[in-house]
């Protein structure tokens, strides 16, 4: 096991499933975590302060990129730093490629790929304000389903 004592993870999509898992496992290895999403996550707040560490969390709009840096903001104001950033966050639009409309791709892209780079931009700048550098971690996630003519093709593209 590494040792994350001292350092602050932001975590996004983390009120389920990998998101959550990945909490708490940095959890786990030492690390308070900065939570980021849509609606609370309270079961995963339970188990990352079980642990004995801190949790903060944001409840934001991922799909919408104007305030990623004042997540960043958050996360150095309640927890002190930010040390690691875990992109976790993502979404799927199950439609028809014949039908998929113009503002299934905007949603799709805006938080697969817009989101993702400039919240890493936002906290690569806090990095090198702290002078110590960091980690960003990109999850991507492949569904293995049947699946509609091309309904999963936007998806592939966006987190690739």
């Amino acid at each position: 096991m590494f040792d994350l004592t001292g350092k602050v993870a932001i975590v996004t999509g983390c009120n389920k499933g990998l998101g959550q898992g990945m909490a708490v496992g940095l959890a786990k290895a030492g690390a308070d975590i900065m939570g980021v999403g849509p609606s609370d996550a309270q079961e995963t707040e339970q188990l990352v302060t079980a642990l004995g560490r801190k949790f903060h969390y944001v409840e934001a709009d991922l799909m919408k990129q104007d305030k990623l840096t004042e997540i960043v903001d958050e996360a150095v104001k309640e927890l002190g730093r930010v040390d690691i950033l875990v992109n976790n966050a993502g979404i799927i639009r199950r439609e028809d490629i014949l039908d998929f409309s113009e503002q299934n791709w905007d949603d799709v892209i805006d938080i697969n790929q817009k989101t993702v780079f400039f919240l890493s931009q936002a906290v690569a700048k806090q990095f090198v304000k702290q002078g110590e550098g960091g980690k960003i971690i990109n999850i991507a996630q492949c569904f293995r389903s049947k699946a509609v003519f091309g309904c999963h093709l936007i998806q592939q593209v966006s987190r690739r």
